[in-house]
Parts: structure tokens; C-alpha cells; sequence
């Protein structure tokens, strides 16, 4: 398969998987769990999730003390914080004033990328297209005709969001270069389960749950955190965090269109342009038109190494070799 296609079929994915993550939450808040509870819980079915699967691509989970720490930071900053703050948020702002703070990841990244070097390509065109997305994303939701944009709610939203942003940029410069990515990614959720039952004093005691909240967290440990996870750790090692942030524009398209589409919900001529802005926007910040350099031919190494003479290519090939064996992801997975 192409690599932009599969790029593309992966974003698709994460879109439709995390686009109903809130309603999972707003679920499993409402039918009796508190927000720690299902924290630690999406963490712990994401963990037997990527488990599984590193067991079955015969994966195992680092041994060294240096990338374990490493992986301690980025599940702080990208699995127990966040997780904690979205179902806190959400116990107050509706999922419009979500939907907008959430989207912020994007342009919280793009800063982030730019002040320390984890992002790459980051053209006019992506640019505009990043702030293009943010603006189809607020003519959606409207922000300004509703409630709740200043509540501490609010701010525990854009905290959230903020923090992905700096997961993101610190798992590009220090994880994504490993290898056994499945394993890699069971490790990071394993330790944010561990960072979440900190948390476990404050919960309190299941009693009021029902069925509808053990099914909300089910699917939304399973497929909105395990699977969603590793395609996002797939992203942010071969695009960068910015590129990867971008799914975050096409999570309220998502919700809406599934509304439209499943519950009969009607979607307005505002919502329909905002809809229609997102999507050009994030096609342009995923568009990154060749150098020059970039458009030589095949031949132009060989022809380089010929001019230089017998052997020349010999340390290149060494190199190439090298960074093949080094890439983050082994061709089975």
C-alpha cells in the first residue's frame, strides 16, 4: 500500500475512533464512574490491548532504565494528565466548549515544534492550513453562543490539550526512534496505569455504575485508548507531532457526521461550512511540496559516486544500511 494512503486510511481511523471518545466519557460519567475511575481504567484495557499485540508480533517491553524513564515521562504527560483532565472538564463544559479547547492541540504543537525542532516541514501552506482547520473548528461549534469558555471546566480543557501537545513533541525526540513499537507503546500505557491509581484515594467507591457505563469504558479503553494509541505513536514517528496533532481538527466532523448520519441529528448551513473548512485545511497541513533537492533523480547518487571513484559509494551504502536498521518500525508490523 502507498505510504500516503496508509498514512491517510491511519488518520481516518484515529478520527472515527477518538471522535466519539467524549460521548464515551460524558457516558461513563453520567451512569456512575468518576473521573479517576475511568482513568485508570481506560489506561489498564489500553495496557492488555498492546500487550496482546506485542505478544503476538513476539515484541518485548524495553530493559533499559534510560528508556523506562523516558516512557514514565511521556505517560505523565500524554496518557494520566490529559485522561484525568478531560473527564474532569467535561463533568462541567458542554462537548462544544470541548470540542474547541481539544482542537487547540494542533496549534499548541505547532509553537512547541517550532521552539524545539521536532517538527519538520512546516511550509506556508501546512501553516495555513493549520490555522485554517482551527478556524473551521471554532465556525462549528460557535463558542461565543455558549456557556462555560471561562470556567475552571474550561481551563482544565485547554490544560489537557496543552499537555498533549508536549507529549507529542517529547515522544518525537525521545521514543519514536526505538524499535518494537507495539511493545513500546504497552510500556508508555502500562506506566500511565501506574501514574493513575495514584489517584485512587479520590475515587471513592463504585457503587451507582451500570451497564451502560461498563460498556462506555470498555470501548473507550479498548479502541479509544489501545488502538487509537498506537496508530497516534505510528504518526508521530513518521510525520511528526504537528501532523499527528492535526486529528484533533476532524474529531468534531466525525461526531457530527456520525449524528447526522445514525441519530438523524440536522447539521446547519454553519456547521456544514465549518465541516467543509476543516477538511481543506487539514489537507493542506499534511501537503509537503519536494525541495528541489528532493526531486533528483535515482541515478544522481550513483552518478555523484562515479565522479569520485571506485568505492565512493561503498560508506554511503553503510550509512543507508544503518538507518534502515534503525527505523522505528520493523516491516512486520
Amino acid at each position: 500500500m502507498p505510504r500516503h494512503l496508509a498514512s491517510s486510511l491511519r488518520m481516518a481511523t484515529l478520527a472515527l475512533l477518538w471522535g466519539s471518545g467524549f460521548l464515551w466519557i460524558k457516558l461513563a460519567l453520567n451512569h456512575g464512574l468518576s473521573p479517576a475511575h475511568i482513568t485508570i481504567t481506560r489506561c489498564a484495557l489500553g495496557t492488555a490491548v498492546l500487550l496482546f499485540l506485542a505478544h503476538r508480533a513476539k515484541q518485548h517491553l524495553p530493559r533499559t532504565r534510560k528508556l523506562w524513564t523516558h516512557l514514565a515521562v511521556a505517560a505523565l504527560l500524554c496518557n494520566a494528565i490529559p485522561f484525568a483532565l478531560f473527564a474532569i472538564g467535561e463533568q462541567t463544559v458542554d462537548s462544544g466548549i470541548a470540542g474547541v479547547l481539544n482542537a487547540t492541540t494542533p496549534l499548541w504543537s505547532l509553537v512547541i515544534g517550532l521552539s524545539v525542532g521536532t517538527d519538520r516541514g512546516l511550509h506556508p501552506l501546512r501553516l495555513t492550513g493549520l490555522f485554517l482547520g482551527f478556524a473551521g473548528v471554532l465556525l462549528i461549534f460557535a463558542p461565543w453562543n455558549q456557556e462555560g469558555l471561562t470556567s475552571w471546566g474550561a481551563g482544565a480543557l485547554l490544560a489537557a490539550a496543552a499537555s498533549y501537545a508536549i507529549a507529542f513533541a517529547y515522544m518525537a525526540r525521545h521514543l519514536t526512534t526505538h524499535g518494537a513499537p507495539l511493545a513500546v507503546s504497552a510500556a508508555q500505557l502500562l506506566t500511565a496505569t501506574a501514574w493513575s491509581t495514584l489517584a485512587l484515594p479520590t475515587a471513592g467507591t463504585v457503587t451507582n455504575a451500570d451497564a451502560t457505563a461498563l460498556l462506555s469504558i470498555t470501548i473507550l479503553g479498548i479502541f479509544g485508548t489501545g488502538i487509537t494509541f498506537y496508530l497516534n505513536y505510528r504518526m508521530i514517528a513518521e510525520e511528526g507531532p504537528t501532523s499527528a496533532a492535526t486529528v484533533g481538527y476532524l474529531l468534531p466532523v466525525v461526531s457530527i457526521a456520525l449524528g447526522a448520519l445514525i441519530l438523524d441529528e440536522q447539521i446547519g448551513l454553519r456547521v456544514i461550512t465549518g465541516m467543509a473548512i476543516v477538511l481543506t485545511g487539514v489537507a493542506m497541513s499534511r501537503k509537503n511540496p519536494k525541495r528541489p533537492e528532493q526531486a533528483a533523480t535515482p541515478d544522481a547518487p550513483a552518478a555523484a559516486n562515479a565522479r569520485k571513484g571506485p568505492g565512493a559509494g561503498t560508506s554511503q551504502a553503510r550509512r543507508v544500511r544503518s538507518r534502515h536498521r534503525t527505523l522505528p518500525y520493523s516491516p512486520k508490523v
